[in-house]
């Protein structure tokens, strides 16, 4: 069902406080209104884009879709926190854009708010979206938008570090193999992994394809698979295989030590691409092994488009017209590619890597990802990922064991989501 009452509003204002949108996603600021006629006029449309101006390709491009459709489409951009709260309270007020693009995890919150139309309703099409993609804009059976790119976490690898320890990458299948590779290359006076552990939604990022790697789900934090997740990090750290440093590292500033040179590994996003390249880094991309070998489950970033309730359903027409028009493949391969994101279709996915062979180890990370939301979780993601970090934090502190992180992070996690 869809809620609409004022207190369910608030409520999920103050859940997508906890939801971080900011995995390499970006976002902006601005006012729009669903106001006009159904022919014709002006439509709204919201995105987390900021760092666009006038000038950019993205904000052509979304006029060229305007135009296509016979309307003027009036873009603003919001930082994504911002545009969240933005987006309850104009559904709460009935003025909300006429389409709206928004980080997958707050998806969920928005759609139980009662804010946004199912596909169902709208007749956006997703035969062709990624199944695992789509699964970030699900709930309760429903889907609320289409995925106009997606991102996510792999491992940089710094060939020459790892050729002066003697390790071959090729030997590097899972955590053992992986073990040994950082076993070796710290023996040869180099270092060996860095990523981001900070109490933040991006320590949970970062932690999730090992937490799902080793077979653990969110609804079970404090499983025996769980804790394997979390032992091996904490391992890493005891024996100087991850510097102490990772505990306050942001995806940021994680990089920026893998950006040195002297680590062999960093786990970080396709949105690092550019910048792996300024650092003059002779580098590998490798999927995060599960436990036993395969690509670990990592989680997926990017953003979803949306068509929000209006009072005139009339407008649903036109406001479709503008999102398959966004949606399309040479509209996904053009905003991907500024992005760094990679497409959620196989179609648009071929000519990315036709025009760029770089991006198919990515193509591959996205095809195993997971998005943080699904098993419907919905809304309740939020509430486990805060318990997930803190775990995190606290057994990477010492001051807990992984067991005992965990098991407290499950009691919270569990009241939290009665």
């Amino acid at each position: 069902m869809i809620a609409h009452t004022r207190t369910r509003l608030i409520g999920a204002a103050v859940l997508a406080a906890a939801v971080i949108g900011g995995l390499a996603a970006c976002s902006g600021s601005g006012s729009g209104s669903g106001s006009g006629s159904s022919a014709g006029g002006s439509y709204t449309f919201w995105d987390p884009y900021p760092q666009f101006d006038a000038t950019a390709d993205w904000t052509k491009l979304v006029e060229e879709c305007g135009t296509k459709a016979g309307v003027t489409v009036k873009r603003t951009g919001y930082d994504t926190s911002d545009l969240t709260s933005k987006a309850l309270l104009a559904g709460q007020q009935g003025t909300s854009p006429d389409l709206l693009l928004v980080d997958n995890p707050v998806v969920s919150t928005l759609a139980d708010a009662g804010i946004l139309t199912s596909t169902a309703e709208n007749k956006l099409s997703t035969a062709d979206i990624q199944k695992n993609i789509l699964a970030a804009g699900q709930l309760d059976g429903k889907t609320y938008g289409v995925p106009i790119g997606a991102n996510t976490l792999a491992l940089y690898y710094n060939k020459a570090v790892l050729s002066a320890a003697g390790v071959d990458i090729a030997t590097v299948k899972d955590w053992s193999s992986l073990t040994d590779a950082l076993a070796k290359v710290t023996a040869a006076g180099k270092k060996g992994i860095t990523f981001s552990a900070i109490g933040t939604e991006e320590g949970s990022f970062q932690f999730l394809p090992w937490f799902w790697g080793s077979g653990a789900d969110l609804k079970h934090l404090d499983s025996a698979k769980a804790q394997q997740a979390l032992s091996l990090w904490t391992d890493w750290v005891k024996k100087g295989y991850a510097p102490n440093s990772v505990i306050n590292n942001t995806q940021t500033t994680s990089w920026q030590e893998f950006a040195t040179g002297d680590f062999a590994f960093g786990e970080n996003g396709t949105w690092q691409l550019g910048n792996v390249k300024k650092a003059g880094i002779d580098y590998g991309i490798l999927t995060i092994p599960g436990i036993d070998g395969g690509s670990a489950p990592a989680p997926t970033g990017g953003e979803f488009m949306t068509i929000p309730v209006q009072k005139d359903t009339a407008r649903y027409a036109t406001s479709k017209k503008i999102a398959e028009c966004l949606t399309s493949t040479d509209a996904f391969v053009k905003t991907d590619t500024t992005l760094s994101y990679i497409a959620p279709t196989q179609a648009a996915q071929q000519q990315q890597v036709q025009a760029n062979p770089e991006l198919k180890p990515w193509v591959d990370a996205v095809a195993a990802a997971k998005g943080r939301t699904s098993d419907n979780l919905g809304t309740n993601y939020p509430k486990i990922s805060k318990e997930l970090w803190g775990a995190v934090q606290n057994a990477l502190s010492g001051s807990q064991s992984p067991a005992d992180a965990l098991k407290a992070a499950q009691s919270a996690a569990a009241a939290a989501t009665k």
